[in-house]
């Protein structure tokens, strides 16, 4: 009980470690606070009673992070998923005691995709996605549009007729969009939070699909509320392929160009370039809330599947502790390195078998209703949904360049022995993902941890066991996965080139991100990038400062301050008077009014401003 009072205090006491352990938590807010009490309470059982003794101690002693503990294992819930939104909606389904029917509306269409959202994410802990939104939306603007000119044929003059329609289900569409806005960004789930929630879109060509494609981006670009802020979710994530809308001569450039405009003021969307996707992963598909993806996968009939299948949980390996203990003997290394893995293994195991536990009733939405796509009876077992790898278990990593720095120092990334060695690590993982993948019928993914209060977590504990080593445990942060240090000067494309190779390794879950100083009006600059990206990345992001002070009028990248943001121009650290966006890991989030952890923006937060944008 002396861990679990030393938490409960913590958590009273507001230490940032706990009360910030997620981005997008406002810890102030009572339905937030009972959600991390509960979570403080499952974390302490899990630890003590539920996970075998050698994993709980490989936790607590930072040699792997066994993720959201506060919600699993106390309860078997999954973690991620992509919703089969379409099948839901084309066959009705039930939420509480409402049997929900088929819209005949895209508003209808837009209201019941928040519904769904809502009991999806209070039935999980991970992000969820609706993927190819446009086209899904746009089946149901198709209703308006036939409602339009039946009152049309009988009101408006025959060669006024389309122009009528056409203005109607315009606006229909940015009405329904807009609401779809508004209402997720007010949502709470029952874990006191906003739904992690991604909308994939971008590929239809159907013209409206790109209605909605346009509303999508003007509704981001115009902002929420009277002071216009900028929306945290959903996360956008805009498909682009050639012959589609990456060049001037594509039907769907036109909407690349105002994705451009969206991202430089709203920081979203992220972009998925189609063809090193479909290289990367089999097929194409949007990832599955923050970055993680799923590989191809055939049904019984032949036919790819994604829509409807999950993740089944995160535990990272802790790479620079391995460097650390082998006092940079590479034999060392790989000894230690197999010994974690095999505790990375039970720890992985043991998710599977947890989640197998649950059964319908816990997650009626999930099992019953058709958010996985197929529906069973309360009597089936629930691993109908993971076997034959339909679903995905993660092994996460962080901190390649910190590990190859113990090998061959602090500015390695030219080196192509020290190269090889982080991608050799990879490759391992790879060799031990394939083993058990064979063995235990659950797809087993590479993922590059979006490690949002792990890059703090496990330095912190590997300074307390090893003191400051110089250009590793004292920075006071890990590097995220395999990014480039982000503490170089490097252009977008230098760091392209760099990190191109690693996804192919770990195509589980990955983002690149390049950042940016204020561009204005410079889009071609931003565009320059994407085109760049297109036949070397499959998903980026893009970071770009975006701070607002209503005080003053100043936009641009505020001041990282020890208890938060500050305008540079007037001063001004007044929450109610500002609008302070950061890229934490996949997602934004609203830190202004949280304490800044040390090191944690330095990898996350677009705190970079030194990154050139030259032409390619």
């Amino acid at each position: 009980m002396t861990q679990l009072e030393k938490q409960l205090t913590g958590l009273m006491t507001k230490d940032p470690t706990i009360v910030n352990e997620n981005a997008n938590k406002d810890s102030e807010t009572f339905s937030t606070m009972r959600d991390l009490t509960a979570g403080v309470v499952s974390k302490s059982y899990a630890l003590q009673h539920l996970l075998p003794s050698h994993v709980a101690q490989a936790h607590q002693k930072g040699e792997i992070h066994f993720h959201d503990l506060d919600y699993h294992p106390f309860q078997p819930l999954t973690n991620c998923c992509l919703i089969d939104a379409k099948g839901m909606m084309a066959n009705g389904f039930q939420i509480g005691n409402a049997q929900v029917t088929s819209p005949k509306s895209i508003q209808t269409a837009a209201a019941q995709l928040v519904q769904i959202i809502a009991n999806v994410s209070s039935s999980q802990y991970g992000g969820c996605t609706i993927d190819r939104v446009d086209e899904l939306l746009s089946h149901y603007a198709h209703f308006n549009e036939e409602k339009h000119r039946e009152v049309a044929r009988e009101f408006v003059k025959d060669d006024q007729i389309d122009a009528y329609v056409d203005k109607r289900v315009t606006q229909d569409i940015a009405d329904a969009v807009e609401s779809l806005e508004y209402e997720i960004n007010t949502l709470y789930t029952s874990n006191g939070q906003t739904p992690f929630v991604t909308l994939g879109f971008g590929l239809g060509e159907d013209e409206l699909s790109r209605k909605v494609q346009k509303a999508i981006l003007k509704t981001r670009i115009k902002g929420l509320g009277k002071d216009r802020i900028t929306a945290i979710f959903p996360k956008l994530v805009f498909s682009i392929k050639k012959g589609t809308n990456f060049a001037p001569e594509d039907p769907n450039y036109d909407i690349k160009q105002l994705a451009l405009q969206c991202a430089m003021k709203r920081m979203y969307p992220d972009i998925l370039n189609y063809d090193k996707t479909v290289e990367l992963l089999g097929d194409f598909k949007a990832p599955m809330g923050c970055r993680s993806f799923l590989p191809a996968w055939q049904n019984a009939q032949g036919a790819f599947e994604n829509n409807g299948r999950c993740n089944l949980g995160v535990v990272t390996l802790n790479i620079p502790r391995i460097a650390i203990e082998s006092g940079g003997d590479m034999t060392r290394f790989w000894d230690l390195f197999d010994e974690r893995m095999q505790v990375l293994h039970d720890a992985l195991v043991y998710r599977i078998e947890r989640v197998k536990e649950a059964v319908p009733n816990n997650a009626p939405i999930l099992y019953k209703r058709g958010a996985f796509k197929y529906r069973i009876n309360e009597e089936d077992p629930v691993d109908t949904f993971f076997n034959q790898q339909r679903a995905t278990i993660s092994m996460g990593y962080i901190g390649l360049y910190e590990a190859a720095t113990v090998f061959f120092g602090p500015n390695w990334e030219t080196n192509p022995e020290a190269k090889d060695f982080t991608l050799n690590i990879l490759r391992q993982m790879k060799n031990y993902q394939h083993e058990w993948t064979a063995q235990y019928d659950i797809w087993f993914s590479i993922y590059s941890t979006p490690s949002e209060s792990l890059t703090d977590r496990f330095c912190r504990l590997d300074r307390e066991a090893f003191g400051d080593i110089p250009d590793i445990t004292d920075k006071g942060y890990y590097q995220n996965s395999f990014h480039y240090d982000v503490r170089k000067d490097v252009t977008p494309f230098e760091k392209l080139d760099f990190e191109k190779e690693y996804p192919y390794l770990a195509s589980g879950g990955y983002i690149h991100y390049c950042e940016y100083p204020k561009l204005d009006h410079n889009v071609k600059a931003l565009e320059t990038v994407w085109d760049y990206a297109y036949d070397r990345v499959s998903y980026l992001g893009t970071n770009i400062p975006i701070d607002h002070c209503y005080d003053c009028g100043f936009e641009g990248d505020f001041d990282t301050t020890e208890t938060g943001y500050r305008c540079p121009e007037c001063g001004n650290q007044n929450p109610e008077t500002v609008d302070v966006v950061k890229r934490t890991c996949g997602y934004l989030g609203n830190p202004v009014q949280r304490p800044t952890i040390e090191g944690r923006h330095k990898e996350m937060c677009a705190r970079v401003k030194h990154l050139k944008v030259r032409p390619s």
